[in-house]
């Protein structure tokens, strides 16, 4: 068995709903950020790159029909070079990245770009088919952008509450407070938009070329659209439950201001073997040590990652002592508090260039964006072990151990 590493990652600045990215088509932004991540390898010829992976939540609208496949072709790399596309929901680019280390593993590949894309702004509304032709009353729409629709009657109801309703039980059963669910966005904001001042990621995130809409001719989106570097807590305190209103039962404390944004974006990482190095011009980054996927109740999706990462860990050698660093995708602050308070991790340790609360939640480009993020963060601080991990709905959470191996080792 061949060990697999991460020799780079690279991403588009994260647009929100309806914003800087809205009008490029999802299978444009992945052709974008596949060819970015050939690009960047200096001694690769494109030819000699096994798969594209890429991972994609919904898949309804211009990102059909094996939106990898079109990456490949968009791109320009020779046709000869196959793509697949992968849908682990939330997870879809982290599970790509684990199908890519597994190709390297076996001998399967030398060389794999793994990642994902997801344009919610561009998800298409959907007409399903009628049973019978010809009807005559009306027929309903149901929007592809986020969640639960055409639901199958004999799913148990309680699983097929919203996202946010989810959410609102898990911090129920966990006792996450309001002040606590603020407190983290408010940090998550704060940290990213650090992040981005001090430099930290430069070498992660590349504009898309194309001009941005509403913005002035030439204009690009250069950092994460959603970060709002002035917000406060008094501000977050004053937002209003967004998924459970008073009268239909307990008060709740979920707002938008403690969830991921709706946004646009793509993802990308280069998964390979030893031989890469020499076949890319990179130098490794992390290796990839251990991974989990899990599933439980649907209704408590956002706890999910708990037991991920504990096998990962597990299946790795190591234990929560050894971490350093962790990158959690933050669909909720509750999801993420439950989770984070479950390791008993040191808070410093998690997410410290921001999370999804602020830079946002394209769901299938989030896993390799936590992946990448984490690969960079163990070489700026020059730490050895660290854990990225990410809650899917429907009830699935994954976790993956990296390794860094460009001056993490001991001597």
């Amino acid at each position: 068995m061949q060990e697999a590493y991460v020799f780079d990652a690279v991403r588009t600045p994260f647009g929100r709903y309806g914003g800087a990215l809205a009008h490029i088509r999802p299978d444009d932004l992945a052709a974008f950020v596949v060819g970015e991540q050939v690009r960047r390898a200096p001694g690769l010829d494109p030819a000699v790159v096994d798969d594209v992976i890429l991972g994609n939540a919904n898949g309804a609208g211009e990102d059909n029909r094996d939106v990898a496949r079109m990456a490949v072709l968009l791109a320009g790399l020779p046709v000869t070079v196959p793509g697949v596309t992968v849908n682990r929901l939330c997870g879809s680019s982290l599970e790509a990245a684990v199908q890519a280390a597994r190709a390297v593993e076996t001998g399967d590949a030398d060389v794999v770009v793994a990642g994902g894309v997801e344009s919610m702004s561009r998800a298409p509304w959907v007409l399903p088919k009628t049973e019978r032709p010809f009807p005559a009353g009306d027929l309903n729409l149901s929007s592809t952008t986020l969640g639960w629709r055409m639901v199958n009657p004999r799913m148990r109801t309680e699983w097929t509450v919203s996202l946010g309703e989810a959410t609102e039980r898990l911090r129920e059963k966990y006792g996450i407070t309001r002040e606590r669910q603020d407190e983290y966005a408010l940090r998550s904001h704060t940290l990213a938009h650090a992040a981005w001042e001090a430099g930290h990621y430069d070498d992660l995130v590349t504009p898309y070329p194309d001009t941005a809409s509403g913005k002035a001719a030439g204009e690009k989106l250069l950092r994460d659209e959603p970060i709002r570097p002035g917000t406060s807590l008094e501000r977050l305190a004053a937002l209003t439950p967004s998924f459970r209103p008073a009268s239909d039962g307990p008060e709740g404390t979920v707002t938008a201001g403690s969830s991921s944004p709706l946004t646009d974006g793509a993802s990308a990482a280069l998964i390979g073997s030893e031989r890469a190095a020499a076949l890319t011009g990179l130098e490794p980054l992390a290796r990839l040590a251990g991974r989990a996927a899990v599933g439980n109740e649907p209704q408590y999706f956002g706890y999910a990652p708990v037991e991920a990462a504990e096998r990962a860990l597990d299946r790795s050698g190591i234990t929560w002592d050894d971490v350093a660093a962790v990158e959690i995708n933050e669909a909720f602050a509750a999801q993420t508090l439950a989770c984070t308070d479950a390791w008993g991790v040191d808070m410093e340790l998690v997410n410290a260039w921001g999370g999804a609360i602020a830079v946002g939640h394209p769901l299938g480009a989030s896993g390799t964006r936590v992946l990448g993020t984490l690969a960079r963060r163990l070489v700026a601080d020059g730490a050895r072990w660290g854990v990225a991990a990410i809650c899917i709905g429907v009830g699935q959470g994954m976790a993956v151990v990296l390794e860094n191996v460009t001056n993490g080792r001991p001597e």
